[in-house]
């Protein structure tokens, strides 16, 4: 008995193997340089869902792609308007919040899978940026308009975007999205996290990279204030009083 319950067993393990989906993702560049006419990048992200060992027809999964930049601090500040003049009034602080999030879908993310199960794997602009309440508050009321604000704001500079329509099926297992890098895009080390849904129910992932980076005359500027801050500073201070010596001999009147 004890053997025929292994066999068993190992059999269930070998089908579900055989059944087990695979993604793999491909970027059309690994590498977005900016230059000073830079005004934005677009990014193709293609994909295969592997079925190896499968023998019956695919069916319809559903895949989400998720662009993010590099995380950092953001302050949210509330203003307040005492006669003519704004004041800062009150503020929040979120920390590990990324810089862009472009989350693309081939259908709208409740269609895809229930609200608790996209909290729980963070799918969604509202899901990654988590609640950070006030710390010297037990209770922080006014936070859930701090955040709103947050996603609202980056929503209108284009560095927040869901798009149901950015994930198209070529076939049944292949699909490909496009995903935009604006002008604002913050510098640093990207990641495109693909998920494959079957039936609201996550069977695959994979995690591409790419970098947002300086090219030309921008990055050798920046890699000399950065390498050679001294040599820098006296070509900067050069660098002025040539154009005022220049302008004055232009411009002097005799």
């Amino acid at each position: 008995m004890i053997r025929a319950l292994l066999a068993c067993a190992l059999g269930l393990a070998l089908a579900g193997a055989a059944r087990a989906e695979q993604a793999i993702v491909s970027l059309s560049t690994e590498r977005i340089a900016i230059t000073s006419n830079f005004t934005g990048a677009s990014l193709v992200v293609f994909g295969v869902i592997d079925r190896e060992g499968a023998t019956t027809p695919p069916p319809a999964y559903d895949v989400v792609v998720t662009v993010r930049a590099p995380r950092g601090a953001v302050v949210v500040r509330e203003k307040e308007r005492r006669g003519p003049f704004w004041f800062n009034a009150d503020s929040r602080k979120y920390i590990a919040i990324p810089a862009l999030l472009s989350v693309l879908s081939n259908r709208p993310l409740a269609d895809i899978a229930p609200e608790d199960r996209r909290r729980e794997l963070r799918i969604g602009v509202g899901n990654l940026v988590p609640s950070q309440g006030d710390r010297t508050k037990t209770v922080d009321p006014d936070e859930p308009d701090f955040r709103r604000a947050l996603i609202r704001i980056r929503e209108a500079e284009r560095l927040f975007v869901e798009n149901p329509e950015g994930v198209r099926f070529l076939t049944r297992t292949v699909w490909r999205a496009n995903a935009r890098i604006p002008g604002a895009a913050p510098l640093g080390a990207y990641a495109a996290d693909v998920m494959v849904f079957l039936d609201g129910r996550e069977v695959a992932k994979a995690t591409a990279n790419f970098t947002v980076t300086k090219s030309g005359v921008e990055d050798q500027i920046a890699s000399a204030a950065r390498f050679s801050p001294l040599l820098y500073g006296l070509a900067t201070i050069a660098a002025a009083l040539m154009i005022g010596w220049l302008a004055s001999i232009i411009f002097r009147r005799d």
